[in-house]
Formats: structure tokens, C-alpha cells, sequence
């Protein structure tokens, strides 16, 4: 069926309901957006959903949600594990409670039990949910850091990470397979319910939470010899965050927490940002306001959903505030982690690990050689560091160090399997704490980091190529990379080139070709002289085409040259695809 005639049948199909047509009537004369809402159905990906909210194939609406749940439903029929029930969560964003609640009842309707927080709750609450309660899988409502107008919707397996190969191609097949939007069950919230098929929980999977991250804290002491001194500024940006983070700190026993009012409470408008993302600089224009009256020491934000942290600290010479890219934050909070475990344990695991994903900095490596730790790179998402830890747990052999992303995401522990924004707060104010009883900052921590192992420097270019013309030039411009690999990339030498879709090492100089041993996906890397790297890959929740890079330097001087000459060669690079 094509676009027109899928538009058709959602207008007179009496199983749409009268808000829906109405939202398709307005559009009766824009051909243009009538193809962009039906021209395919909103992919089911690896990690579920994401989409703009409105009516049509390509939207977020309550009818894909249901669909991709009854896809869901009977995967977990079909493997057995309709007994154990899937744990739901959901954020600030406009329609997440009615999406939470589709799912729930799609899910009752097929006999699987589902546990539904009773308000919105972090992205890692829910995936310690999944495995607190047992549960065959998890779903999460949320579309992250993305613009207001989007939704998405994430699945969980039982491990309590995002699902991972083979349970996601099960699942997606499951989903395709839906094709009458009319076969999809639902059922009456109040008939779930009498039938223990719809459970809401709450208070106490929030306290087993915190308690799980508070066996985490390395230096209590440090914490009660400065909690009347550190000042911290922290925003939830509209999101999950405000009442779980200001717990953990408070219980931890730090007095000082200062709350941007504007942005504290839930609001899936995000009015005070257009974009509310703690990478953007925006995001902090009202934390860092208040971070000066109050001169605090440190100023933290959460996205909506509480997985990813920025970070901003004070540099005490200058006064000045300076932010923590990812990267930065993630080598700070691994230093930290791992030196505290090796002293406080008298010496670390001789399995133990620091895993990473390969667009991550080249200084997480120099900190595993430093610890003499094994180093595991995985592709992009943390659903593969969360399968790393599965198979530590089902091997025996490797423990858990620390594992962390360069898009500001990192877990403390394992009772997660995802990213932690609420765990990676309460550690890094105890990092500040820790080193302000020594007398210094966290950027002066961050000094004797970059002194010790080198100056690397890390930053990312990325293009938005919206709809199909967008989707299509993502393609090609992989393509194009793939099929003339470049020998140098500004002033640096390409050595390798790995390209993870076709599972391939090129060694430049040789010619000798040797497998990733990653999963196939569509990225491709160069590794490039003076430790220097770019990689190149499509996001998995944005139309947009990304370009990591990094560098390493002889000091912030020397890196931060470094770095913007080769982002202007790899601008250069992008606008010769273009």
C-alpha cells in the first residue's frame, strides 16, 4: 500500500479514533507531510523507537506504541517468558504517561503481567526495575535528549540492558510482522488490574535503588569533613532527575545543593531550553547564572530521562567555569573509581576491566595501561558494555570496573545496565569532595590526569540531514568514504581503516586485512598517526551523520591546536560530500 493510500485508510478506518482523523484532515492538502507521516512505518531499531509524536505510520502515536508492543508480546510468548512480566517506565515528554500505560494494557491483553512506575522515573531506574522484579524485559518511554516534538520508546531485555543480538532481531521481526494496526490486543485498564495483570509500583523500588547506589561511595569521610563547604548547582533540565538526584546527595549528607527553580520541575515543552541536552552550551545558561551567586564548586545537569550528565567546574585560579566534555567527566569519574578500588581494596581485580565504545577517547586506553587493566572496546550504545557485564556474570571470568561513552554516559556498579546520570552524580560530588580535603578542585584533578597520561583532546562535528533526501545522503556519504578510503586526513597520516559494516582492519601500509571482531554496523574508523582518530557514523536516534574525532597533545595549549585544526579538516572533508 502506498503512502496515499495507508493515509486513506487511517482516515476511514473506524478502528482510528476521531482526534487522529481530524490531525490527518488538517493535512489533507500537504502532499509533502502526508508522505513524510506515512512513507514507511517507524522503524523498530535496535533500540526501539524514536519518533516525532503525531498521527501516521512514521509518528509516535498510541497505535505504533501498541503495535510494537504486541510485536514485543509475542516474542516473549513465543520464547516462554510471558510469566515473569516487563517492568515500565517513562519520562517527562509529551504523551509518555499514555504510551506507558498503551503498553501496559497491550501487554495485559496478551497475559504478560506489567509493573508501571507510578510517575515518571530515570532511564537506569528502570533497568534496575527489570532486574529487581525478575522481569523478562523492560520498556523505557522516552526520547532522551531530543527536541520537544519527539517520543520514543526503548526496550530492555531481562539482563536489564537494552536488547542486544539475538533477542532484537527477534523482535524487530516480531514487530515487522504486524501489519493490520486492528489485530493489535488491548483491554480495560480496571479489567488489567483486577486481573494481577497490571501492577503499579514505586516507593520501594526507589529505595532499593538508592541503596544500591550508596554501595558505591568510596570516602564517606570525605563527604562529612566537607559537606558544609562544597557547593553544588544541579538542574534536571525539565526532566527525571530532580527527585532522585537531590535524594541521594541529601542522604549522602551534602547541605549545599542549589536547584535552577526554573528548570526544576517536569515539562515536556522544555521551555527554558530549545534543545535539552547537557552537551548543549544552552542547557547551562541558567545553572551557571547561579552557580556565581552562589560561587559553587561544581555545576551539574541530567537529561530528561537521567542517563547522561554535564558537567561544568570552577577552576579556582581563574574563577572560571569550565566544561566537561563527556570524554572528560567519564576519565575524571574512571581515574577516580579505579584509584579508589586499588587503595582501598589494596590492589585491583587481575580480570578486571575498563570498558569503552570506539568512538570514546584514546585516554580511557591510557588509563587502563596505567592500572595495568584490560581495556574492551564495544561499538556505540551502552547496550554493549551492558552485555559485557552479562558475560563476565556468565563466564566467571572479568570484573567490572567502570564502563563509560563519550556522550556523557557512564555506570558506577552493575545494578544498572544502562547509563546511570543519578549514580555518575553522587559519585562525581564525591570526587569533589575527596579532592577538596586535599585541597584541590576537580579541574585540578583533571590537570594531574591529562599530566599524567598525556593531553588528549576529543570533540565531535555532526550534520542534521532531515526526511528522505536526509536519510539517503547519510547513506551515500558512508558510502562514499567506504569506497575510497582517504590515505591522510589533514596532516595526519591514515595507518588503519576499520570498517565495521564490512568487518575489516586495512593496514595502510601493508595492505594486510584482519576482522574488527565487533558486530557489523554501519561505522567506519581511521586510525591515524600521533594517536590521533576520526570516526564516521550515522546517530541512532537523530538524522544526523557524526564525525568523532581526537588528538593528543603536549599540553591544553598544544591539544586544543591540534583539535581545531583537524575539525577544520574534517568540516573541509563534510562540505566536499555535501
Amino acid at each position: 500500500m502506498d503512502y496515499k493510500a495507508l493515509y486513506n485508510e487511517w482516515i476511514n478506518n473506524p478502528y482510528f479514533d476521531e482526534a487522529t482523523k481530524a490531525e490527518l484532515m488538517a493535512i489533507a492538502d500537504d502532499e509533502k507531510e502526508i508522505e513524510e507521516r506515512f512513507y514507511m512505518d517507524l522503524e523498530f531499531g535496535t533500540a526501539g523507537l524514536r519518533g516525532v509524536i503525531g498521527a501516521g505510520t512514521n509518528r509516535m502515536n498510541i497505535y505504533t506504541v501498541r503495535k510494537a508492543t504486541q510485536g514485543l508480546a509475542n516474542y516473549i510468548i513465543k520464547l516462554g517468558g510471558q510469566d515473569k512480566g516487563v517492568a515500565i517506565a517513562y519520562d517527562s515528554r509529551r504523551m509518555s504517561p499514555e504510551f506507558a500505560d498503551e503498553a501496559a494494557l497491550c501487554l495485559a491483553a496478551n497475559g504478560i503481567k506489567a509493573y508501571i512506575f507510578e510517575s515518571l522515573r530515570p532511564t537506569p531506574e528502570l533497568s534496575f526495575a527489570v532486574r529487581e522484579l525478575s522481569c523478562i524485559a523492560g520498556i523505557n518511554i522516552t526520547a532522551s535528549h531530543n527536541p520537544p516534538e519527539y517520543n520514543g520508546y526503548k526496550v530492555y531485555w531481562e539482563d536489564g540492558a537494552q536488547i542486544t543480538p539475538p533477542h532484537d532481531s527477534g523482535i524487530m521481526s516480531e514487530v515487522k510482522a504486524v501489519t493490520d494496526y486492528a489485530t493489535v490486543k488491548t483491554m480495560d485498564k480496571e479489567a488489567a488490574k483486577a486481573a494481577g495483570l497490571y501492577e503499579v509500583i514505586g516507593a520501594a523500588i526507589d529505595d532499593a535503588y538508592m541503596a544500591e547506589l550508596k554501595k558505591q561511595v568510596r570516602h564517606q569521610d570525605s563527604i562529612d569533613a566537607v559537606q558544609k563547604d562544597l557547593k553544588i548547582v544541579y538542574t534536571p533540565l525539565h526532566g527525571t532527575g530532580n527527585i532522585p538526584a537531590r535524594r541521594i546527595l541529601r542522604e549522602l549528607g551534602f547541605e549545599n545543593v542549589y536547584v535552577v527553580p526554573e528548570q526544576e520541575l517536569p515539562d515536556g515543552e522544555f521551555p527554558t531550553v530549545s534543545y535539552p541536552n547537557p552537551e548543549a552550551e544552552e542547557a547551562f545558561e541558567l545553572a551557571l547564572k547561579l552557580a556565581k551567586e552562589k560561587d559553587a564548586d561544581l555545576v551539574l545537569a541530567t537529561d530528561p530521562d537521567a542517563d547522561r550528565l554535564g558537567v561544568y567546574v570552577k577552576d579556582a585560579k581563574t574563577g572560571e567555569y569550565i566544561t566537561l566534555t563527556g570524554n572528560m567527566s567519564g576519565c575524571l569519574l574512571a581515574e577516580y573509581e579505579i584509584s579508589q578500588m586499588k587503595e582501598l581494596n589494596g590492589g585491583l581485580p587481575e580480570d578486571g576491566a575498563l570498558i569503552k565504545t570506539i568512538v570514546t577517547t584514546n585516554l580511557a586506553d591510557a588509563i587502563a595501561k596505567g592500572y595495568g587493566i584490560r581495556l574492551i572496546e564495544v561499538l556505540t550504545g551502552f547496550k554493549f558494555i551492558g552485555q559485557q557485564i552479562l558475560g563476565f556474570e556468565q563466564s566467571g571470568k572479568g570484573t567490572y570496573l567502570f564502563g563509560f561513552e563519550e556522550s556523557y554516559g557512564c555506570l558506577i556498579g552493575t545494578h544498572a545496565r544502562d547509563k546511570d546520570a543519578i549514580v555518575a552524580t553522587m559519585a562525581l560530588c564525591e570526587a569533589a569532595a575527596y579532592y577538596k580535603t586535599q585541597g584541590k578542585t576537580l579541574w585540578d584533578a583533571m590537570i594531574d590526569m591529562y599530566e599524567k597520561y598525556g593531553y588528549y583532546k576529543d570533540n565531535v562535528k555532526s550534520i542534521t540531514l532531515k526526511g528522505i533526501e536526509g536519510l539517503a545522503k547519510i547513506q551515500e556519504i558512508l558510502e562514499t568514504l567506504r569506497s575510497n578510503t582517504p590515505t591522510k586526513i589533514g596532516a595526519y597520516d591514515v595507518l588503519s581503516a576499520r570498517d565495521y559494516k564490512l568487518d575489516t582492519i586495512k593496514d595502510m601500509a601493508t595492505g594486510e586485512v584482519t576482522p574488527t571482531g565487533l558486530p557489523k554496523s554501519n561505522v567506519l574508523y581511521y586510525d591515524l598517526n600521533d594517536d590521533a582518530w576520526l570516526c564516521v557514523r550515522p546517530s541512532g536516534t537523530e538524522p544526523k551523520v557524526k564525525f568523532y574525532y581526537g588528538v593528543k597533545g603536549t599540553s591544553l595549549e598544544d591539544a586544543n591546536e591540534k583539535s581545531e585544526e583537524l575539525g577544520k579538516q574534517v568540516l573541509a572533508m563534510i562540505d566536499a560530500m555535501l
